[in-house]
């Protein structure tokens, strides 16, 4: 099966790039960058082939395509691969705007192709434990979840909110919201959230409070800020404490690491040594493509979690409680 990437802006296309180029039966043909050095050095790296069209790029015999460009292009990247009829694995947020997600699945569904959201803390050996445990009711009924999604500032495009849709709240809140979907099959009824910029000197929130009342009546709080130092040894983590009416469940999805004192490079790292989730995400992605079945990570999914983020920042600029009203 041969694989596209439309745009390397985005860090992870690098970790997806790296598990398609060493995959046995798929193949990483084609790469396209607005970015023209980008695309051509990314293009060396995996020995494939940079096209500077994007028309001529769909064009190709790609079967599908792995988009990782900035937020605000992820609209115009999706309908464009979905009209030349091209599967799409599309990194997250899905969008940044409710709407915009809505005309993405639109399209989707009527060129008739796979939407898949980037959404690989599922794919978690200990989430998917964690999953396993709540359903099995090892702790009783879940009341309440309290939650971080902490990270770097990842500076660049990130923090210019015309192409990101905003800071630390669109990076973090929907790895959170989808894991939470995912286990409870729940929905988001009231957000209230508190957004700040203490950190750095930029456009866009590094720091926030996010509160949560699910349908269930379950409570939920994110922390889903940009607070790790410079020095910190990762990207960031995802910390998750859940309340049960008859036990607490901890997890950190990325605790199985060990720590690297790098005197080469003057740091200090944190090497996983567990499964790696991006290669569940891509393999799953790509099953699904081969047997034309359904995403494991809807389209629906993306737009769910959106909706959260949108509702964070409406609330902490009118200072007052969002209900989220679907159709």
């Amino acid at each position: 099966m041969k694989i596209g990437i439309i745009s390397f802006a985005h860090m992870h296309a690098l970790s997806y790039a790296e598990i398609l180029h060493n995959g046995t039966d798929i193949e990483l043909s084609y790469i396209w960058d607005e970015d023209e050095v980008r695309g051509k050095e990314m293009a060396s790296k995996y020995n494939c082939k940079y096209i500077a069209d994007l028309k001529e790029f769909l064009q190709t015999d790609v079967e599908a395509v792995v988009i990782c460009s900035e937020n605000i292009n992820h609209k115009e990247h999706v309908i464009e691969a979905a009209r030349a009829k091209k599967h799409i694995l599309c990194e997250k947020p899905i969008a940044t705007e409710v709407r915009d997600a809505e005309e993405m699945i639109q399209a989707c569904e009527e060129a008739g192709v796979i939407l898949q959201i980037a959404y690989p803390v599922r794919f978690s050996p200990v989430i998917e434990n964690v999953k396993e445990m709540i359903q099995e009711g090892a702790i009783g009924e879940v009341l309440a979840i309290n939650a971080t999604n902490h990270g770097l500032m990842p500076g660049g495009w990130f923090i210019d909110k015309e192409l990101s849709g905003g800071g630390s709240a669109t990076d973090h809140i929907v790895h959170i919201m989808d894991v939470i979907r995912w286990i409870f099959k729940d929905e988001v009824k009231n957000v209230y959230a508190e957004l700040d910029t203490r950190f750095y000197d930029i456009n866009v929130e590094d720091c926030g409070m996010v509160s949560l009342e699910l349908e269930s009546g379950m409570i939920v709080s994110i922390d889903p800020s940009w607070s790790r130092p410079k020095t910190y040894p990762t990207w960031g983590n995802v910390v998750m404490h859940f309340v049960g009416s008859k036990g607490n469940l901890s997890v950190d999805a990325f605790k199985q690491h060990s720590l690297y004192y790098n005197d080469v490079e003057e740091n200090v790292q944190e090497l996983p040594w567990s499964e790696d989730m991006n290669v569940g995400l891509i393999e799953d992605f790509i099953d699904c493509v081969k047997s034309n079945g359904n995403p494991s990570i809807t389209g629906m999914d993306g737009l769910r979690t959106l909706e959260v983020v949108k509702a964070a920042y409406e609330s902490n600029e009118l200072k007052k409680t969002i209900t989220l009203e679907r159709v």
